[in-house]
């Protein structure tokens, strides 16, 4: 019903356009062909008659004069506008293309004489004949202005005409077509008001939390891909708060993996051994930086059950974490930590770099003979905070990394093995999870050792929010 009524409802208005552009298309080539033969008017009374009595009285030549060019182009003109022509206008063109032939004879006289050196009186008597013929063409092209005028004002009334009267059936189709809309407003919305209430009362169950409310069919066509497409929203919003919940649920186990790895007693005895042995061999300087480093280590591991902390604070952790590691491997371990101050302000979720330090270590430096050096980097580009952990071990197959990529992208939180670290799978699932994005690590890996790396937005202190955890 709706499309019928646009189709009747634009007909007239296409007719009433094509109607004006056609009639304005003749009114514009009615004015162009008045332009073009008011112009020759100055040439047949005017120019040609002055070039001819300037030939007959000897100021100028034949050839100088260019007087048949200028005859020659009023005539071509004329015919061209004849061809323009229809109807009755066109008859006075063509009379006056004849009598300016009949001024180009006498011209032909004109020259004879000249030639046989007639008296100048006899070609004097030949230009009064061409003012008078010149005359002559000149109230033709007179009369076929007033004709093009008279046209012109025919069409003015007949264009006005057919305006009134498209405007007039406009007005009349649109009163059909709004009595017409009315009546089918009201059968359709007494057709489609039931499923409409119960599509409304649906998605309000919907929005209220009760993901398990479905609508029934409808027989209405127009809403049965709706009905059909809220059932399916509601589906997927069902698997989704589903998903959310065993996300969160994983993202907790993380959390505890982290703290409990953070808590190794294998990591802790180890150290506790080496400052014990240090203080027995008198090494006061180096029980001090262990028991430091480790008393770093563990208060930031804790951080008073803070999610965010400053990224000095991380870096202070990862550097206590490396001191007491270089304690036990001296001999095949070396690093680097190029963090500079002027990001340490930004806030990072804390234990990011850690568990990269320690695979880096027992999965690349430990195992490769001479051992090797890691090498943490962090900086600000393009907004965002780049971190990279790059070790000098054995790197990794195509076939380890396919399975460890395979496995973050599950986003299954795991333990590492052997190391008491909950390991890059877990550090990948908290970055998506807590910066909501969905590129976490990125993993680089050759003969010449790994690279491990990732891009995190900037946060500040103020742009946490009040429900997050952060360390100051």
């Amino acid at each position: 019903m709706t499309r019928n009524l646009v189709i009747i409802l634009v007909i007239p208005i296409l007719i009433s356009l094509v109607l004006m552009l056609v009639y304005g298309e003749r009114y514009h080539s009615s004015i162009s062909r008045m332009e073009t033969i008011a112009s020759l008017k100055t040439i047949v009374t005017g120019d040609i008659p002055e070039s001819v009595w300037d030939i007959v009285s000897g100021r100028t030549t034949i050839a100088e004069s260019r007087i048949y060019p200028a005859i020659h182009g009023v005539y071509d003109t004329i015919d061209e506008v004849a061809e323009k022509t229809s109807g009755e206008n066109r008859l006075s063109l063509i009379v006056a293309n004849r009598t300016m032939k009949t001024l180009e004879n006498y011209m032909d006289r004109i020259r004879d004489n000249i030639s046989a050196g007639e008296p100048v009186v006899r070609n004097e008597e030949v230009l009064e004949e061409i003012r008078g013929v010149s005359e002559l063409v000149d109230s033709m092209l007179n009369e076929f202005i007033a004709e093009e005028i008279a046209a012109t004002a025919d069409m003015s009334l007949v264009l006005r005409l057919l305006i009134l009267i498209s405007a007039g059936l406009e007005a009349v189709i649109v009163l059909i077509a709004w009595f017409l809309r009315n009546r089918s407003m009201k059968s359709t919305t007494a057709f489609v008001k039931k499923p409409i209430d119960r599509l409304e009362e649906a998605t309000g169950a919907i929005a209220e939390g009760s993901l398990d409310t479905r609508i029934t069919d409808t027989d209405v066509t127009e809403l049965r891909n709706l009905t059909i497409s809220v059932n399916t929203m509601a589906d997927r919003l069902d698997d989704m708060m589903e998903k959310s919940r065993k996300d969160e649920r994983n993202l907790r186990k993380a959390e505890l993996r982290t703290l409990q790895a953070q808590i190794n007693p294998h990591f802790l005895y180890n150290t506790l051994d080496a400052i014990i042995w240090k203080a027995e061999a008198g090494e006061k300087d180096d029980v001090i930086g262990l028991t430091s480093a480790l008393s770093d280590f563990f208060r930031i591991s804790l951080s008073s059950g803070a999610d965010w902390i400053p990224i000095s604070q991380e870096r202070k952790h990862i550097e206590g974490y490396l001191k007491i590691q270089q304690t036990r491997y001296r001999d095949i371990m070396r690093y680097e930590i190029d963090i500079p101050e002027e990001i340490g302000h930004y806030y990072i979720l804390k234990l990011l770099l850690q568990p990269l330090v320690e695979n880096a270590l027992y999965h690349g430096i430990k195992i490769k003979r001479g051992g090797g050096l890691i090498r943490v980097t962090g900086k600000l580009e393009d907004g965002m905070l780049c971190f990279s952990v790059t070790d000098t071990g054995t790197g990794m197959t195509g076939e380890q990394i396919e399975f460890l990529k395979e496995r973050m992208d599950k986003g299954q939180p795991t333990v590492s093995e052997g190391t008491g670290g909950f390991g890059m799978v877990n550090v990948n699932l908290r970055i998506r999870l807590y910066y909501n994005q969905a590129e976490g690590l990125k993993i680089e890996s050759g003969e010449e050792g790994t690279t491990v790396s990732f891009r995190v937005p900037i946060r500040t202190k103020e742009e946490i929010s009040e429900n997050e955890s952060i360390s100051g």
